[in-house]
């Protein structure tokens, strides 16, 4: 990944993210405050603005992004995407380049980065778990795969896989019997991040039903 596809990949999340808002807020309103969206709508608002005065390097423009976004709000899920962000940054800083054998270390290191801030583990149904099986999916994948796609592919796939489970993080957790059958609310940011990563000319492909976009009970 170079400077040139990082910045375009941030305004494509960006318009994602303010696109996404009215769904991440009705989600988030069903097992939370009901602020996710507006949360990142404002974090996306922020990154663009800051992104034309952002060094020309793949650390310096993640440090700009998570800066931007730790400004938009004072939430748990904006302050996670800025110590994700932060945490992806001082990892590059070692003079790491991304690519496909090096980002799920990357992921991994920023897994346990979030859950050390958070307090979130592994298997308790949030964005973890999404990134978890993203990086999985990835290290699995042959070379020369789009690695967008297969990003976009295991988050839904983990939206499945945790859909019967209750949340044991988070807000949501007070709600545990509740959260069941439904999902969480920051697993989906995450898949609508990781379809706003895969360019127009790979479209997404023909689904089966699924419970991903929407919280009704199987």
């Amino acid at each position: 990944m170079n400077t040139a596809q990082l910045h375009d990949a941030f305004l494509r999340w960006a318009t994602a993210m303010e696109k996404a808002a009215p769904e991440l807020n009705a989600l988030d309103g069903e097992l939370g405050d009901g602020d996710l969206g507006v949360t990142l709508s404002q974090c996306a608002h922020n990154v663009r603005v800051a992104l034309p005065q952002a060094p020309d390097t793949v650390p310096g423009l993640l440090r700009t992004a998570a800066q931007a976004c730790a400004d938009a709000s004072g939430s748990s899920f904006g302050t996670l995407l800025a110590s994700g962000l932060l945490s992806a940054a001082k990892w590059l800083e070692g003079g790491r380049a991304v690519d496909h054998n090096t980002l799920p270390q990357l992921l991994m290191h920023v897994i346990d980065k979030l859950s050390a801030r958070g307090g979130a583990s592994l298997g308790d149904k949030t964005m973890l778990d999404a990134l978890h099986a993203i990086a999985q999916a990835i290290e699995r994948a042959p070379p020369q795969t789009a690695l967008a796609t297969v990003a976009r592919d295991a988050a839904e796939q983990a939206l499945k896989d945790f859909h019967a489970q209750p949340c044991r993080a988070g807000r949501a957790r007070m709600f545990a019997a509740k959260s069941t059958h439904r999902n969480d609310p920051g697993m989906v940011a995450i898949w609508r991040m990781t379809q706003s990563l895969v360019p127009p000319q790979d479209p997404a492909p023909p689904r089966a039903p699924s419970p991903a976009p929407t919280n009704q009970a199987a």
